[in-house]
This record gives C-alpha cells, structure tokens and sequence, in this order.
C-alpha cells in the first residue's frame, strides 16, 4: 500500500508518497504561501531526475491537495498512474491533547473533538485540519489518519507534566506540559538501541531534536518520563525564533513597559525572539557565521544555546537515572558538529567524550570515545515515516 503522508501549515503543505511494502519514498514535495500571492509548488520523484515546479496562485489547501494530486499522477513527471494506487492520507497534526494517546482514524466524530482542541495550539492545529479537510474533499473515498504530535510524550508521569499552578485549571483547563516533535522522538527512540546493542526495552536515552524548533526528551524502556516542550512548543530550549525557558513576569513586566497586549507579547516570545531576537538570525548558521566575525552577540547567542542544551542534558540524567545513550537528530543535530561537539565538550565531568574522527558529518551512529560513560550518537530522524506507518496498521484494521 501507498500512504501519503500530509503536513499542513498555516500556509504550507509538505508530503511524501511512500510505499509501505519496503518503505520507501517515491516522491515528496512543499507548496509554499498558500492564500498569499505567488504560491510555490515544488515536486520531486526520488531516484529520477522527474520534477515539477512553478508558481501560481492557490487560495486554500485544497487547491494545493489538488495540486500535489496532479502532480503525483502527471503523466510524463508523477510518481503513480492513478490515486487508485493511494491507499490512504496520514495526517500529522499539532495537539492530541489527553484526548487522543495514539493515533486515530479520521471519522466525524474524532473530527470534531481534534477542532476541539484548537485553543491548545490555534494556528498549527487549523491548519492541519484544514489539510485533512482538503484531503477529504479531493479524494472522499480514502481514509484519513491523525498522528498526534503530543502521543508519544503521553506517558510522563504527574511529576513531569503537572506544573506549580492551582490544581484547578489541570481539571477544568487542562492546563499541563505535552511535548511537542513526537514523531522524531519516538523514530529515534526505536533507532537508536539498535545502535548500542540494546533492546528498546531495556535502554534509557536522552533525545536531542536540535532544529530552528528543538525539544529533548528522557525516555526509559521505550517511553517518555518527560519532555522539554510545555503546554506550547514554546517551552524549553532558545530556538530559531522562541524564546525556550523563561521568568512569567517577564512578559508582564514587558507589557506594563511598552503597550503590548497578551496576543502581541506571545506573537514576539514565538517568533521575534530566540536566534532571531538576540542576534542577526533565526538560523544557526547564520549566528555562527556572525560569531566567526567577531559579533559579541551572536557569541552569546551560541553560547546561551549550547549552555540550556547541556542543563537539560543533565537534568535529564537524573531522570532517566543514568542514560545509556545521548543522541542528536533533526537539522542543527544531524548537521552541525561542532554544536554536538561543544555541547558535549561540556558534559566532560561527567565522563561523556565525543571522538573527533567520528563525529563527522553524515556519519550516523556512535560519535563517542569508547571510554565514554555514556555512548553518544548521530542519527537521522525520519518524521513521516512513523506517520505512515500508524496510517496502514489502522486502515489494515477496517
């Protein structure tokens, strides 16, 4: 069966068609600025040279799942002869909430209770239920799958999700931290036993998602005991644009000082902020780049993201009660070796050494020292693939 896996934004849309005999991708592609003028289309048939791109106008996502659609099945550039060859649509979608703890079938009724969640993260959910719609609406005959970007972090216990605010608003609100990247960590979490001769049940790790957004993860015997990510993936790490961890006080104190309501403050934490917000860039390489000139700021920028990455490290050490293996993944993980290097050049009281030979870029697996107390690794994540896979072990189901 072939499963097209779907990531809607705002006003974006990512897929890959893969064949689930052996997993592989046919094609993949993005639609850029959907409902903003000048929509790029962008399509690729892997392991050919067959392509399609152009620009042009799409108000919404179903012209863009229209679009993809058409690309799929173009004669001279498509990856299949018809959408008879689609068995059905994976969805990945923002927030399950303590709703859904695994992924679910697309029906009415889960339908309505994904929109019901929509104040727990109201741009990214709309607009994946905005791609599941469109997907529902071009092709009405095939099943939708919704793979929950919060499930594979629902098993932390109280003391990791609670936070230190009236009970009340737990019960009534649901008010509480859900972990965000749940794809890639749960991808890496049964990739990388394989790597230090352990079995996913018997391993403890800490899951480095280093990307312009990053989350770390401590997961024991296969499941996650905690999580950077909070109630939003702003929580947590400096990334490209957020803000990661900080004092709640300050957002008032900024407010009473210049004027900004609640909605422009969390607009400025999410995306002004971070990278973007103490230097020249949301991107890391371009702070890097910076820093090589000289730039004070872009210094500290580095340094303060280096530093957060090794304090959670740490912490999640002590929660994982010694951790067999630290991995990197995702773009600034997988790619930046000098940034793996530095964070762990920083863990080296605790007995942790990279060894420089192997830590090369593209070399995936073990980076450590053989005497390192605990294995480092580099990984590639791979987020659309679990997707797929959830999507064909329930559709197999009906």
């Amino acid at each position: 069966m072939k499963i097209l896996v779907i990531n809607a934004g705002s006003s974006s849309l990512k897929y890959q068609l893969i064949d689930m005999d052996d997993e592989s991708v046919k094609a993949k592609g993005l639609v850029e600025r959907i409902g903003i003028e000048g929509t790029h289309f962008k399509h690729n048939v892997l392991g050919t040279d067959k392509e399609i791109e152009f620009t042009r106008n799409m108000a919404d996502h179903t012209e863009a799942i229209a679009a993809v659609l058409e690309a799929l099945t173009d004669k001279e550039n498509g990856a299949i002869a018809s959408l008879d060859e689609i068995g059905a649509c994976g969805h990945r979608v923002l927030h399950g909430g303590e709703t859904f703890k695994e992924s679910a079938l697309v029906t009415e009724e889960s339908l309505k209770e994904i929109e019901a969640l929509i104040p727990l993260g109201p741009l990214h959910q709309r607009a994946n239920i905005a791609g599941i719609k469109a997907c529902q609406s071009v092709m009405p005959t095939k099943p939708n799958v919704a793979v929950f970007d919060t499930a594979f972090h629902q098993t932390m216990p109280k003391k990791a999700f609670l936070y230190g605010v009236p009970y009340k608003y737990y019960k009534d609100l649901k008010v509480r931290r859900y972990g965000f990247h749940g794809t890639s960590h749960r991808f890496i979490a049964g990739e990388a036993p394989k790597y230090i001769g352990k079995a996913a049940d018997d391993c403890k790790l800490i899951i480095c998602h280093l990307g312009n957004g990053s989350s770390l993860s401590a997961v024991v015997n296969g499941k996650v005991v905690d999580t950077s990510m909070g109630l939003t993936p702003l929580e947590g790490l400096l990334m490209g644009s957020r803000s990661g961890d900080l004092d709640p006080a300050v957002l008032e104190y900024i407010m009473d000082n210049t004027g900004m309501d609640i909605h422009q403050m969390l607009n400025m934490l999410n995306k002004q902020s971070g990278f973007a917000g103490l230097s020249v860039s949301s991107d890391m390489r371009d702070v890097k780049a910076a820093a090589a000139k000289g730039d004070e700021l872009a210094k500290a920028a580095v340094d303060i993201w280096t530093y957060r990455v090794q304090k959670y490290i740490g912490a999640y050490n002590v929660a994982v009660g010694g951790a067999d293996a630290i991995v990197f993944t995702a773009g600034i993980g997988e790619n930046d070796t000098q940034a793996c290097a530095d964070v762990i050049g920083g863990l080296a009281f605790m007995g942790v050494k990279i060894d420089p030979a192997k830590n090369v870029r593209g070399n995936a697996g073990v980076i450590s020292t053989d005497d390192s107390t605990i294995k480092v690794l580099r990984l590639s994540t791979n987020e659309e693939l679990p997707i797929a896979r959830d999507t064909l072990a329930i559709v197999s189901r009906l």
